[in-house]
């Protein structure tokens, strides 16, 4: 895969919002430019077109006061899986499709990676081999147009599917539901692929939302 070179801008603005979609910065927190700069080390204009990126994202809005955490709630949750039912089958088809050996050795390897760390009850590691997984499907699908709107759905999850992992039945679930995945992607087998990711995503959002409502 490729190796890409990235600004100042694009390590603050990756840096936000991971902090905001973790949880470091709470719903309603209001970031200001000079606190960032002070915290992150930088100078104003790249915490500047950070901001602006993460607004366009929507999951800060302006005001008199400076940024104002939104993240995401329940409602957000809901469509974003939404969304992903209805691309990500599309994507595991494709990738079966027009994966080649390279691309289905790393996704085996990933699959291994996330068995080990769900064995070792690991779940930041475990949230990070799952988002890999999935990362290297959009790759393999061969649609920079697929990839370019699953990979920030996937991302703004990210605090509820650690969440979500953290229980041993889910992670082990979401262990099997992914080998599944890939053993029909090595396949060529487009139909199950596609079948089999959509259950995994719902399986996903059930796990997501039921843990959501008991917290």
């Amino acid at each position: 895969m490729e190796h890409r070179m990235i600004s100042i801008a694009d390590q603050v603005f990756e840096q936000l919002e991971h902090d905001i979609l973790s949880g470091v910065y709470e719903r309603d927190e209001i970031l200001t430019e000079i606190k960032l700069s002070e915290q992150l080390g930088v100078s104003r204009t790249p915490i500047r077109e950070a901001l602006r990126r993460l607004e366009q994202e929507h999951i800060i809005e302006s005001t008199s006061k400076g940024a104002r955490v939104i993240g995401i709630d329940r409602n957000d949750i809901a469509d974003i899986c939404e969304i992903r039912l209805r691309l990500e089958g599309l994507a595991a088809r494709w990738a079966a499709e027009r994966a080649d050996e390279e691309g289905l050795r790393t996704l085996k390897e990933t699959v291994d990676l996330q068995e080990f760390y769900t064995q070792k009850e690991d779940p930041e590691s475990i949230k990070n081999a799952d988002s890999r997984f999935h990362q290297t499907i959009y790759a393999l699908c061969g649609s920079t147009s697929m990839q370019d709107t699953l990979e920030p759905l996937h991302r703004k999850l990210l605090k509820y599917r650690r969440v979500s992992v953290s229980a041993r039945s889910r992670a082990e679930k979401s262990l099997e539901e992914h080998r599944a995945i890939y053993e029909a992607i090595a396949a060529r087998d487009g139909s199950r692929a596609e079948q089999l990711t959509i259950l995994h995503v719902q399986n996903a959002r059930d796990s997501i939302l039921q843990r959501e409502k008991e917290n």
